[in-house]
């Protein structure tokens, strides 16, 4: 059985982050968001929110969200369990937990769903609820149970809307058939497969990989005897994760917060700050205030992963993705000595400027761009390039718009952009093209012949026969 994609040609977004609404009044910034071009926006409402006490509702959050859009959007909300009063860990935030009655769950969903009256296209059961640490603090069958209640709430008072399984960690194509996430994942997919309607795979690995990590969430699926279609709720990069010497140094003060607590852990990240110029490169891009040179090329990898993830993504089926994440959760919400602060903090599109969401990094401007290069995609194909299995060239279909290439060579994330540019040229009908890569540089481009020509390296390149927006500078 294959369930088809929630609607047909792709859609790139944002996700807000875990707390909206949660540090003051909701914000205004659904803006920013349409600015980059995406068209999917990624929220976390909570239990505490909505039903702050047993039986009085207070829907703000999702008002000031609704009081913001177009009606161009589409609105993904990721639902967590988390209340002081009626699951079983008493809180505001995190962890999410098991109800106490899963008859005043469903009714909690319900009254939310109605509420916000069709303007959901997405509904989510918690997020990522194998992380036992955090995001979920209960069993496997205990998460299915609410999955359950959920998909019924929601079918019940809007059946045109997707139910979306809890986000699946990006190590989870990575694990032993014997771990605990695929055995978490094998009770939902077994038991659960008539209650949700979208897989949402989190891209974080490797870039050359999402189709292989793609296909293996697919494979899990199949073992049961269906396939339903996979979205990514959350995907970036680089983060330390991607770099072996990085994570080894890492290791302490992970050690050190599992054995001992956050003050331990803390006291381990400040020793790295003591001696951070005998830090590896691939770890001081990641710390507060790094060498300007190191934060130049961290924001040049972005760029570039922000594209690659996305076309790689799309061109083994995925239609939506969300880029986690719009900024910090609230103005000067930092803390440079955790470790949450070193693996994720440097993903942020934006930051504050004062109480202001006002200042747009690097990365958020090749979000920009390829929102802007896909809109109205219907189809994105990779074409094998002959001899040059390094080289990645996908064919972007849309209709109503002019041909778009996408192309780049498989490089180091790191090093890769110290090696010469190499010389391509392909088929190409039209009689114009244009080019700029996804620092936003205008790429030295010809049309003759029926053929194009460029030069391409580890930076991916748009290639169109429609003027494509330029900068005159960047990362």
């Amino acid at each position: 059985m294959t369930t088809s994609p929630p609607n047909f040609g792709v859609r790139l977004g944002v996700v807000r982050g875990i707390s909206y609404g949660m540090y003051g009044r909701p914000e205004r910034f659904v803006p920013h968001v349409r600015a980059m071009n995406a068209g999917l926006i990624r929220v976390y409402v909570y239990w505490s929110q909505i039903e702050p006490v047993s039986g009085r509702f207070d829907f703000d959050v999702v008002d000031t969200l609704f009081d913001q859009l177009d009606g161009t959007e589409e609105i993904w909300v990721t639902v967590c369990s988390s209340s002081p009063w009626a699951t079983r860990v008493p809180t505001r935030l995190l962890p999410p937990s098991p109800a106490k009655s899963l008859r005043r769950y469903g009714k909690f969903v319900e009254r939310l769903v109605r509420h916000c009256a069709g303007r959901v296209h997405y509904w989510q059961c918690d997020n990522e609820p194998t992380d036992n640490a955090m995001l979920w603090a209960g069993t496997a069958p205990e998460y299915l149970a609410q999955l359950k209640v959920l998909h019924k709430a929601v079918k019940k008072v809007d059946p045109q809307a997707s139910v979306v399984l809890g986000g699946a960690p990006f190590m989870l194509p990575l694990s032993a058939p014997d771990s605990h996430e695929r055995r978490f994942f094998d009770l939902l997919l077994d038991q659960g497969r008539d209650h949700f309607d979208l897989f949402d795979l989190h891209l974080y690995g490797p870039t050359t990989m999402i189709p292989e990590h793609v296909e293996s969430v697919r494979d899990q699926m199949r073992k049961f005897g269906y396939e339903k279609p996979v979205v990514a709720g959350e995907y970036n990069g680089p983060w330390p994760a991607l770099f072996p010497e990085a994570m080894a140094i890492l290791k302490e003060p992970a050690e050190a917060a599992g054995q001992h607590g956050r003050q331990a852990e803390h006291e381990a990240i400040a020793r790295l700050y003591a001696r951070r110029e005998t830090l590896p490169p691939t770890l001081q891009m990641f710390l507060l205030d790094c060498p300007p040179d190191l934060e130049d090329k961290r924001y040049r990898i972005a760029c570039r992963e922000i594209v690659m993830r996305n076309l790689l993504a799309f061109s083994v089926g995925v239609r939506r993705t969300a880029c986690w994440n719009l900024a910090p959760e609230a103005a000067g919400f930092a803390n440079p000595y955790s470790l949450m602060d070193v693996m994720f903090r440097t993903f942020a599109l934006m930051d504050y400027a004062g109480d202001e969401l006002a200042v747009r990094h690097p990365n958020a401007e090749a979000l920009a761009l390829v929102s802007g290069q896909l809109d109205g995609a219907e189809r994105v194909e990779r074409v094998p390039v002959g001899d040059r299995p390094q080289q990645y060239l996908f064919d972007v279909r849309r209709p109503g718009r002019e041909p778009l290439l996408v192309t780049w060579i498989d490089r180091d994330p790191f090093h890769g952009e110290d090696e010469p540019d190499v010389q391509f040229d392909w088929f190409w009908t039209a009689q114009r093209a244009y080019a700029v890569d996804a620092l936003g540089r205008a790429v030295p481009v010809t049309s003759r012949d029926g053929r194009v020509h460029l030069p391409v390296g580890c930076t991916p390149v748009f290639v169109s026969a429609e003027p494509i927006p330029a900068k005159s500078g960047g990362h």
